[in-house]
């Protein structure tokens, strides 16, 4: 079995060249999109649809409903028994996306003293005050207001009964995965907001809005991903805040905004070793790989 990880910022085109490499190659894909995993999330989502999809296997899509939880380590589950399925089915494996906090948890690996990330019993400031006084210097890598960080590193005391700063040196990281070709898809600034706008309109035309509504009938706006760009949005419109063309104009700007923060993280976690740049089309080097 051979790997290999395509990564890119919202509306790139990742799932499009995934898909045509799949064909190509007798792989099989690993989704790494953090919404694309929800069940019923599939025009907010943009997750390819059935028919996109055709007979190439599929894993981290539709894994979970709105109301359950999903983070890292549900996504590496998901890593394991898309390579076995691979191995076991004589499939290479193509991991896309763009979560790219995955794929580095993926590569550098991640400490498996904890089972389940539980809510927070206490809010966020009484959380980092204690973790704090626990830990300071730990505690001075995170925000006061970085609710994700401050949840993980409660749940490690909570479930460990240490500090993050023990707790890291009694389970070291171990990687998933070495010597991954890690494919990234670049465009101009422009270029890529072009492809949101056209993107952004054909959501709504879609119907993104009805989704949103049957999603807040269902869910209520409680789980975490009824906060996703997207989602959000509309829900202000819903609530009369926005009309339906500065939904629009909102959803363009912070996917925008989003993406501009992908390739920061990406360049920031990966450079330009790992990376190897590609335009939005089929790459011989890719190829070459299978």
């Amino acid at each position: 079995m051979k790997q290999i990880a395509i990564i890119g910022t919202t509306a790139s085109g990742k799932t499009g060249l995934a898909l045509e490499i799949a064909s190509k190659t007798n792989s099989i894909i690993l989704s790494m999109d953090s919404l694309s995993v929800y069940k019923e999330i599939d025009i907010a989502s943009a997750k390819p649809t059935k028919e996109e999809q055709g007979d190439i296997v599929h894993f981290g899509i539709d894994e979970v409903y709105a109301n359950e939880t999903f983070d890292v380590l549900e996504f590496i589950a998901c890593y394991e028994k898309a390579k076995a399925f691979a191995i076991a089915h004589q499939k290479n494996l193509i991991i896309v996306g763009g979560t790219s906090f995955y794929l580095k948890s993926l590569v550098d690996g991640i400490s498996l003293g904890i089972t389940a990330h539980e809510p927070l019993d206490i809010s966020v400031s009484q959380a980092f005050e204690l973790l704090e006084q626990l830990d300071p210097l730990y505690m001075q890598k995170i925000e006061r207001n970085d609710k994700y960080r401050i949840e993980k590193a409660y749940n490690i005391y909570k479930q460990t009964g240490l500090s993050p700063s023990e707790y890291f040196l009694k389970y070291p990281k171990k990687p998933f995965v070495n010597d991954l070709p890690i494919f990234e898809i670049t465009w101009d600034v422009e270029a890529l907001r072009q492809r949101i706008a056209l993107r952004t309109q054909q959501m709504l035309q879609q119907g993104l809005i009805d989704e949103v509504i049957y999603l807040e009938k269902k869910y209520s706006r409680l789980p975490n991903c009824m906060g996703s760009i997207g989602i959000i949005e509309t829900l202000e419109y819903l609530d009369g805040k926005i009309s339906r063309k500065q939904l629009e104009e909102k959803i363009i700007i912070n996917t925008a905004q989003l993406a501009k923060r992908q390739r920061t993280f990406n360049k920031s976690q990966f450079g330009n070793k790992q990376l190897k740049n590609i335009l939005n089309s089929l790459n011989s080097d890719i190829l070459k790989i299978f």
